[in-house]
């Protein structure tokens, strides 16, 4: 491989990882808010979660560019507070991977918190448990399986990622340039499909060993669960 498809897979890796790790906390506990909770507007919120899912990426870029650019109302506040800016950097590519990938994350974690017998939930409250101690020592473990299959699928899905990526971060070679975008770029220079193989290999071993790792690890939830 040459510097130049090291360096993408070595943006690809930090953006997929940041990704999952910045929004796995968040995705507990949506999973477990929408598993365990009957509350007004659940279905709004349902949709909300699952909409990067069904909704072009191109557009989904768009709108993380309106509210995280440098005159975009959060954008603008993360600037000015903490100096971070989102808008042609890795972070960015970072938050478009995390907000496309969520949905995959939240629904893995949902079921497998759902699957969870709640008798054991009642027995631990019996024996003095509070919430923050039962979630932790009872639910979260016995739904373990299900949280890192979401988490590798969600890997996955933003190692993956392209056209949220390039609305926010662009293509800029060592610093957003990821698997997907070399691929891109290298296609549309001419005589550049050859250059392309072991990156398209490698992005279709690394996708087919997530899958299979995440659908393991669904299968034995239940199994765990009981």
């Amino acid at each position: 491989m040459t510097p130049a498809e090291f360096s993408a897979i070595a943006v690809s890796l930090q953006v997929a990882l940041a990704a999952v790790f910045c929004s796995l906390p968040l995705g507990i506990a949506a999973g477990w808010l929408l598993a365990r909770k009957r509350f007004p507007g659940k279905l709004l919120v349902e949709t909300c979660v699952n909409l990067p899912l069904v909704m072009p990426p191109v557009v989904t870029g768009y709108l993380l560019l309106i509210a995280f650019g440098r005159q975009g109302p959060l954008g603008g506040w993360l600037e000015r507070w903490f100096g971070v800016q989102l808008v042609f950097d890795w972070k960015g590519a970072a938050l478009a991977a995390a907000v496309v990938s969520f949905p995959l994350l939240v629904r893995s974690i949902r079921s497998a918190i759902a699957g969870v017998d709640v008798r054991l939930e009642d027995a631990a409250r019996t024996l003095g448990a509070g919430p923050w101690d039962l979630f932790f020592s009872v639910t979260l473990p016995l739904a373990r399986r299900g949280v890192i299959a979401g988490a590798v699928l969600a890997f996955a899905r933003a190692l993956g990622e392209f056209g949220a990526t390039i609305m926010i971060a662009g293509n800029i070679a060592g610093e957003t340039r990821t698997i997907p975008l070399m691929i891109y770029s290298e296609l549309e220079t001419p005589g550049g499909e050859g250059q392309i193989t072991l990156l398209i290999l490698a992005s279709i071993l690394i996708s087919a060993a997530a899958l299979l790792v995440s659908e393991y690890l669904e299968r034995r939830v239940e199994p765990a669960a009981r």
